[in-house]
């Protein structure tokens, strides 16, 4: 894995362009706690009610329920707003080289503020490398603390954390493992220790933080040394129990195996993070697609820069929206989070330009997604078990609910399937995106699906697997009173909680806004 830098759950920067021990902020999304549970087991009960005991019951009949990993142990479950892209915004020199010796130069923490105000999102970050840390440590000399800006009594990490806050929104922390300046690197035992302390510093000093990111950053020309992740993760715990964990095997996020927001076409949210060893090629396929028979619940996440690498470069522009339309449908729309990194200048501001751009980009998904066209549908499926898990369940917008099929249900050779009916005085609506999610809170099941529209004999779309959120782009608009979402191959009975209909008008035959 390449290493990261942050976003709403992530961080990335390519491996021959870093070279830091230095740390990386992100502020988040503020979300209610109650939206982030962490939930034990196998098959996982949110609620606890009967009916989705029920459920769980139901999901067994078919020997299903003992092999369906969900969110269990202190794995996040990602839940809507965990799956709305997020901003990473990086402070540094403008280049890979980091934070000349003097210090940071300009610094303007409201330059974040107004790209997530663009982007209707929810992160920025401060940076730097080749190990200056942006906070007064008191293990280094290599910090703010010696530069002569704030002379010398400046604190990056702390305005930043400030001001995140004061905005509703939390932080995140990516301390790199890899610091070439410190003499320390090297002697394993000291090393480890020296980054326990500053991991520490950082997880003490600064209140409450939702993210912490680690990879297995590690120069070419590094001395061959063994980063102690488990030590690591253990002090992360105790520090903040509360805290997401990413790194290539999670435990709560994982990296999407590529740095260019995409996510296999077949992505699994589960992974057996016993084959993963965090840093190590050749790992990059299996993250990417996650395992079926995984037994770890650990999402993954796709991050990407705005711009063509993840520092900003007068000669370089931010990529132009079909190729972020293209990277959201291939991230989010593929059962991941997405990161959009979008670095400053060497003002500390975010151009003007990509500001600008991400605002286009907010608004474009928001044309997409803002309006559901499948509203005033009736909803009929091959069975239901009833109560609270009836079709219409996939209508109603939320993520708590959903449909399940009967406990026995008598498959007739057409196997699972959810419709969706427009009433017979409406006329048929044009769309050209389907949007299919499972309630991932009982596990990942579909492994495969196809849907067809008022009962053609081709499907219009098809594929794997469906996670949070599956978003199939029609090769043109149609126009149709039923569609019907046929569940042909799952690891268990399906549970759907949204079958969404949407009209893509910057798509090559959609019309223009």
């Amino acid at each position: 894995m390449e290493p990261k830098v942050s976003s709403t759950v992530a961080a990335a920067m390519h491996r021959d362009k870093r070279d830091d021990g230095s740390v990386r902020v992100a502020a988040l999304r503020s979300r209610r706690r109650a939206d982030r549970r962490r939930c034990g087991g196998h098959i996982v009960v949110v609620g606890g009610g009967d009916g989705d005991a029920a459920a769980a019951g139901a999901a067994g009949a078919d020997g299903g329920a003992a092999e369906v990993a969900a969110a269990g142990g202190d794995h996040v479950l990602p839940l809507r707003d965990e799956h709305v892209h997020g901003l990473r915004v990086g402070h540094g020199a403008g280049a890979a080289g980091g934070v000349p010796p003097g210090g940071p130069g300009s610094f303007a923490l409201d330059g974040p503020r107004r790209s997530r105000r663009a982007l209707g999102s929810s992160s920025s970050s401060p940076s730097t490398t080749t190990g200056f840390c942006l906070w007064p440590s008191a293990h280094t000399a290599h910090s703010v603390r010696a530069s002569p800006w704030r002379g010398g009594r400046g604190d990056v990490v702390r305005e930043f954390a400030d001001a995140a806050r004061a905005r509703g929104l939390d932080i995140g922390i990516y301390l790199s493992p890899w610091d070439r300046h410190d003499k320390r690197y090297g002697r394993e035992v000291a090393y480890n220790e020296y980054y326990l302390a500053q991991l520490h510093e950082l997880l003490t000093g600064y209140g409450s933080v939702s993210e912490i990111w680690f990879d297995g950053a590690k120069g070419k020309n590094a001395t061959n040394m063994t980063y102690h992740f488990q030590e690591w993760f253990q002090t992360v715990r105790q520090l903040q129990s509360s805290i997401n964990i990413f790194s290539d095997d999670g435990p709560d996020l994982r990296w999407v195996g590529d740095e260019n927001g995409s996510a296999g076409s077949t992505c699994w949210s589960t992974i057996n993070r016993s084959k993963i060893t965090i840093g190590e090629a050749g790992i990059e396929k299996y993250l990417n697609t996650g395992d079926p028979r995984g037994k770890d619940w650990v999402p993954p996440e796709c991050d990407v820069s705005i711009r063509p690498g993840w520092f900003w470069h007068k000669n370089e522009t931010a990529k132009p929206l079909p190729e972020l339309l293209e990277v959201y449908y291939n991230s989010v729309g593929r059962n991941c989070v997405l990161l959009l990194n979008a670095p400053p200048n060497t003002t500390g501001l975010v151009d003007a330009a990509d500001i600008a751009r991400l605002r286009e980009f907010r608004t474009a998904v928001t044309a997409i997604f803002g309006t559901d066209l499948a509203a005033g549908s009736a909803a009929r499926a091959s069975s239901e078990r009833g109560g609270r898990f009836a079709a219409a369940n996939v209508l109603d917008g939320r993520d708590d609910t959903y449909w399940a099929p009967a406990a026995a249900e008598a498959e007739d050779g057409g196997g699972y399937w959810i419709e969706l009916r427009r009433p017979a005085s409406a006329a048929a609506r044009k769309f050209n995106v389907v949007r299919i999610q499972e309630h991932v809170a009982m596990g990942q099941r579909v492994e495969r699906h196809e849907v067809y529209v008022d009962g053609g004999g081709a499907a219009v779309a098809s594929g794997t697997t469906v996670g949070h959120k599956r978003l199939h782009r029609l090769g043109a608009p149609v126009a149709g009173r039923t569609v019907r979402v046929w569940l042909a191959s799952r690891r268990g009975p399906p549970l759907l909680s949204a079958v969404g209909l949407h009209l893509d008008p910057f798509a090559a035959g959609g019309g223009t806004m």
